[in-house]
């Protein structure tokens, strides 16, 4: 399901926006999606959802848009921001934030579907994250969510995907960690998980697809669950 949040103080403009991104997804042929909207920014934040995309006002009361996005991004928030302003010099502040685009008050159907269509393009191709793996004169390129689990025996790392297939290199976990990012969970000091695979805890054990299990060790526990818990709820499992 794509998930859209609009954050403006203006109802009638929050109703506008809402009524192009309605008649775009229309038009596209979308139907699982969900909008939620948002008055100003603090409610937005105290939300603690996850979204794929924000249509953010930045003039809005403290703390405005700008504000907002980047308390979203301290706390660690990767939804692509795409602000609406009737000011287009406020914009250049948006680079602070990594916001993906802006849109003009008022609004411009043709513009605003030039920037969905780069949106959900780029949420695609987010999805579909790829690391290469190099293996001596050889390498491999491996879709993140086709991982199952790493794990590192002495010097190689070893990564499990769906399938079965098995692919082994000589690295260090903790870069491999830096590189995939939050896409796979730290459960032991020798494995990482890959949520969306994960079917259950149990005695020091994680369940995986096909009765495979895996440790997680007993520090570990707690931010195993608080991450499945936060991954469930980002995606409105």
């Amino acid at each position: 399901m794509l998930t859209f949040a609009i954050c403006d103080d203006e109802p009638l403009m929050a109703q506008e926006i809402k009524r192009h991104l309605s008649t775009y997804m229309k038009e596209t042929r979308i139907t699982d999606y969900r909008i939620s909207n948002f008055s100003n920014g603090r409610s937005l934040l105290e939300s603690g959802a996850g979204f794929n995309i924000i249509f953010l006002d930045i003039q809005m009361e403290p703390p405005n848009g700008l504000e907002t996005a980047k308390m979203l991004r301290q706390r660690g928030n990767r939804s692509l921001l795409v602000f609406v302003t009737v000011l287009e010099e406020c914009v250049f502040d948006a680079f602070e934030v990594e916001a993906y685009d802006y849109l003009i008050k008022p609004l411009d159907s043709r513009r605003f579907n030039r920037t969905m269509d780069r949106t959900l393009k780029a949420l695609e191709q987010r999805d579909r994250k790829r690391i290469l793996v190099q293996r001596g004169t050889s390498c491999d390129v491996v879709l993140l969510d086709d991982i199952v689990y790493c794990e590192v025996q002495g010097r190689k790392i070893y990564i499990h995907k769906s399938g079965g297939d098995v692919i082994d290199y000589y690295g260090r976990l903790e870069d491999l960690e830096h590189r995939v990012g939050s896409h796979l969970f730290k459960c032991h000091r020798s494995y990482l998980v890959n949520l969306d695979c994960v079917r259950g805890c149990q005695a020091g054990q994680v369940m995986l697809p096909q009765g495979e299990t895996i440790p997680v060790s007993r520090l570990r526990e707690r931010d195993l669950t608080q991450a499945l818990l936060r991954y469930m709820k980002e995606r409105d499992f």
